[in-house]
């Protein structure tokens, strides 16, 4: 993935890979695009309206991974109570990680939420 520090071009490659996974789709509710497998999200990509900072969530039970994410400029444990449950928000702009890294988060929150057979699907490729 060629890197870039747009943060709006970042957010594409991280839709389009996070779209790329077994069984995942796209959906827009609260006004934001978010991506699920089966009926549960398991990254939230936010608007891209360009009122805002792109940022995304994600959700990451490994302790390493979660530390690194909550390293990053400006991430916070995700409101609503996510974050008491590993749900992290990264904002994707001002020394932002690349969109490798970031969808190394995602594959991890698409692990911790897709049923086994769709995890399984994704180890035979």
């Amino acid at each position: 993935m060629a890197a870039s520090k747009d943060p709006l071009k970042v957010r594409g490659a991280v839709r389009a890979f996070a779209l790329g996974l077994p069984g995942a789709w796209e959906d827009f509710p609260w006004d934001s695009a978010v991506v699920k497998v089966g009926k549960k999200i398991f990254v939230f990509l936010g608007p891209d309206d360009g009122d805002r900072t792109p940022g995304i969530t994600v959700k990451l039970r490994d302790e390493a991974a979660h530390a690194h994410a909550m390293s990053q400029p400006g991430a916070a444990p995700t409101g609503y109570g996510l974050g008491r449950s590993g749900w992290v928000s990264i904002p994707l702009a001002g020394g932002a990680p690349g969109a490798d890294l970031l969808c190394d988060w995602v594959e991890e929150s698409y692990r911790t939420i897709a049923p086994k057979r769709l995890v399984a699907e994704l180890d035979a490729d």
